[in-house]
């Protein structure tokens, strides 16, 4: 009798975990479709006062003028060169940054690609605390978990125009 009632509760609680997961992950997914289409309303509001002009940079965009010339360092803080362009695929989105790596004052450095998703990207705090719109290149901190040497042996972009 006992081993039936066990079987039972099993059999009642089994799917009520299992909906109430499937509501959670749901939930979960909404809001984070709800924060995408919330930055993009933005846009689209921007958009539709200017019919196609932009007044202002979007929310969670930046200037690529703030990438060029960015300095890139290890975790460890050591700058191992500077963003000499950048790769974009046919949407418009940031596919790679080219760094120019190893040389001295430009002489011996070679182009080295960085896949968009292996740099992680910050904000320095201003001497006052408060960054602005107008910061710049300087202001960005461009980190990637690779070492000189690794650069060093990483092989070379070659630019195919």
């Amino acid at each position: 009798m006992k081993k039936l009632h066990s079987l039972a509760l099993c059999a009642l609680v089994t799917p009520l975990l299992t909906f109430s997961a499937g509501s959670v992950l749901a939930q979960q997914s909404t809001d984070r479709e709800m924060d995408r289409k919330s930055s993009s309303m933005q846009h689209d509001k921007s958009m539709q006062h200017n019919k196609g002009f932009m007044d202002s940079v979007p929310a969670r965009g930046m200037h690529a003028s703030h990438l060029m010339e960015a300095t890139v360092k290890t975790t460890g803080g050591e700058a191992v060169g500077s963003v000499s362009d950048l790769i974009v695929d046919e949407d418009g989105q940031i596919v790679a940054i080219v760094v120019g790596v190893g040389g001295i004052l430009g002489m011996g450095e070679k182009d080295v690609a960085i896949g968009w998703d292996d740099v992680q990207r910050s904000k320095m705090s201003s001497k006052a605390g408060t960054s602005t719109a107008s910061d710049d290149s300087d202001d960005l901190e461009l980190h990637i978990d690779m070492s000189r040497e690794e650069l060093r042996s990483a092989p070379e972009f070659e630019r195919q125009e």
